[in-house]
């Protein structure tokens, strides 16, 4: 077989890799493809993140409705999280996603090929202790995606909200959206996205 040839045929398809940050997986890493509309959570904003949440993680129930690689559910699981729900509306996205999840017991998570705001409108979930949001930028999918899981009741009094955004979280917005009183307990920039973490009462 020419080597040759080979390596033209790939050279456009770019893999990329992220690192599991601690946890029982510590140091593995990753694949996925380049995509435009892929954008994983940096290192850094995940290890803030779970520096946030420290210990609470253990056994948790997460939400992960704009999946993309995965990497923010996966580091969860390092850490000893209950079982993550990942959706991902993208099907190569999603396929990728998939066979890197098949690492995992079954047990540990749920994943779904398809868009997460008509999904979890007609599901009927438990609440989750957690949610992640990460959605594409510039698309005003936050306000949406915050109504939703408040109207369809997939969050409680003692879930906690990550977000991370191109713009800055604040209370107006949330309050607009969820039906609970909303606390910004910490939020970051990096470059230009914005993170954050929110409780409710």
């Amino acid at each position: 077989y020419n080597i040759n040839l080979f390596s033209e045929k790939f050279e456009n398809i770019k893999t990329n890799t992220f690192k599991i940050i601690s946890g029982s997986l510590k140091g593995r890493k990753f694949s996925f493809k380049d995509s435009d509309h892929l954008r994983p959570t940096s290192g850094k904003a995940r290890e803030t993140l779970f520096n946030w949440l420290q210990f609470e993680i253990n056994n948790k129930t997460i939400l992960d409705p704009f999946a993309g690689t995965g990497a923010l559910g996966i580091e969860a699981i390092s850490r000893g999280s209950g079982k993550v729900s990942f959706i991902e509306k993208d099907f190569k996205t999603h396929q990728i996603l998939e066979s890197n999840l098949n690492f995992f017991e079954s047990n540990l998570y749920e994943l779904t090929n398809q868009d997460s705001l008509k999904y979890l409108e007609k599901e009927k979930l438990s609440p989750f202790d957690y949610v992640f949001l990460d959605p594409p930028f510039n698309q005003q999918l936050i306000p949406l995606i915050l109504s939703l899981i408040s109207e369809q009741n997939l969050i409680n009094s003692k879930s906690k909200i990550y977000i991370e955004t191109e713009f800055e979280i604040d209370l107006e917005l949330l309050n607009s959206n969820i039906k609970y009183n909303c606390k910004i307990e910490k939020q970051k920039k990096s470059g230009n996205v914005y993170y954050c973490l929110i409780s409710l009462d």
